[in-house]
């Protein structure tokens, strides 16, 4: 396990802009107004060899029992306690702030070494404030710009004298993570389902909407197998949307999708479900990963039987994509029936990275127009299916080679689709079917 930094300061000093500078892409979700991270993300980040894990952290402020804002100042400390080293970020535009010299004390009474950052040292104005930061009592605050990327050469030696000195990271040779998103609405209990799994508050939770604004990764063990866990910000209808950070993180949710390999949509058991929940299903689909169900709160429902009968049949008439989804039922607030949900999980994610052997495909492609042949096609001649095959897989996509294939009606592919998950227990796996006319340089006419 790498050494931990953790990224500190007041809102709006550019943390967020500061982390996705060291790890070289856009991970944390950046805007004007303060508070826009709230839960600490990390990420691995690596300067000339120095590798590290590095936890971007909310603003630091001063807040009131009880309120969104202490929760986000605990999640703040859990992450100071969990680093070996503290990069402390001030904004060399505006200098030093009683708020930035009240938690410059808080800092010391943690214990961990401090870097001092001036960030958005763009020009000689900014640069001027740096000898006032002497006074917070860090030495020397080094002058960088995270939005252009420069100084960032100096934290090398800052941190060297604190952290050991590794080998550039590579992928180490336990198995790959499983990427998985919880995904749903707001306030169907996504985060306390990511806190349940993990098996600590890693995840600030409330009972108001849209707590968690931007989609967050953990890396946890299960059973011996890694799994990224993204918590992602509840998807409303693109119309109820507000501008700012909730596009934002809306737009960081559908990013967190395209990074995953499984997406579990959770519903909340105590309310009908919704045509966006049934959005949300088919953009999961669309971009090619396993779904899995799961009702959330199943402790708070009256008649479970039925209202599982129910959930099942709708989702097996309105998600024509993908079949044999079985929600898995549970409360992640009190843990009953969570167990069951990363083994379907692994199930899941094996059925969307299988490949099927040519052989057996042809077998079963025999079978399945012997029961039920295709339709007739251009001038009352019936369509023939010669041949499939599997392209790819994750998701598993297979080529059909027939005649008239532009002739194939979409309600003879779905027959195929629902037979070919059957036949192969590929239940919560889009599959993706491809035409294609076969080539024949002899013939003029295949049909």
């Amino acid at each position: 396990m790498p050494p931990t930094v953790a990224i500190v300061g007041r809102p709006n000093v550019g943390k967020s802009t500061l982390f996705n500078r060291l790890l070289r892409r856009r991970q944390a979700l950046v805007h004007d107004s303060a508070g826009t991270t709230r839960d600490w993300r990390e990420g691995l980040a690596e300067i000339a060899g120095l590798g590290f894990r590095l936890l971007d952290t909310a603003g630091l402020e001063q807040a009131s029992a009880g309120s969104l804002e202490a929760g986000m100042r605990r999640q703040t400390e859990m992450a100071i306690e969990a680093a070996e080293v503290a990069l402390f970020v001030l904004d060399a535009r505006v200098g030093v702030t009683p708020l930035d010299r009240h938690f410059a004390r808080w800092l010391r009474k943690r214990g961990r070494p401090v870097v001092l950052l001036a960030n958005k040292c763009e020009g000689h104005a900014a640069a001027a404030r740096l000898p006032e930061m002497l006074e917070l009592g860090f030495g020397d605050a080094l002058p960088v710009s995270a939005e252009q990327g420069d100084g960032l050469e100096l934290l090398y030696g800052a941190l060297a004298r604190h952290l050991p000195l590794a080998a550039p990271l590579t992928q180490a040779a336990s198995p790959r993570p499983i990427k998985l998103a919880i995904v749903g609405r707001p306030n169907v209990g996504k985060s306390t389902l990511v806190n349940r799994l993990l098996g600590r508050e890693r995840m600030l939770t409330g009972p108001e909407p849209g707590v968690t604004r931007d989609a967050v990764a953990t890396l946890f063990d299960w059973q011996g197998q890694p799994v990224e866990l993204w918590d992602t910000a509840g998807l409303r209808r693109r119309a109820r949307i507000d501008k700012g950070p909730e596009r934002l993180a809306a737009e960081d949710t559908l990013r967190a999708l395209r990074f995953a390999e499984v997406a579990v949509l959770l519903l909340d058991a105590t309310l009908p479900l919704e045509h966006q929940d049934l959005t949300i299903a088919e953009h999961i689909v669309s971009e090619g990963r396993a779904l899995v169900v799961a009702a959330n709160k199943w402790d708070l429902v009256a008649d479970g039987k039925r209202t599982q009968t129910a959930l099942r049949q709708r989702l097996e008439s309105s998600l024509a994509q993908v079949k044999g989804l079985h929600p898995v039922l549970f409360s992640a607030r009190s843990g009953k029936g969570v167990e069951h949900l990363m083994p379907v999980v692994t199930e899941v994610h094996e059925r969307w990275g299988r490949r099927i052997a040519t052989g057996e495909l042809n077998r079963w492609l025999a079978a399945a127009t012997d029961r039920h042949p295709p339709p007739l096609g251009a001038r009352g001649r019936r369509i023939r299916i010669r041949y499939i095959t599997q392209a790819k897989s994750r998701p598993p996509t297979f080529v059909l080679f027939a005649s008239q294939a532009d002739a194939l009606p979409e309600s003879y592919l779905r027959y195929l689709a629902n037979n070919l998950t059957e036949a192969f227990d590929l239940a919560g796996v889009p599959l993706r079917l491809l035409l294609r006319r076969p080539r024949n340089p002899y013939a003029k006419d295949l049909d």
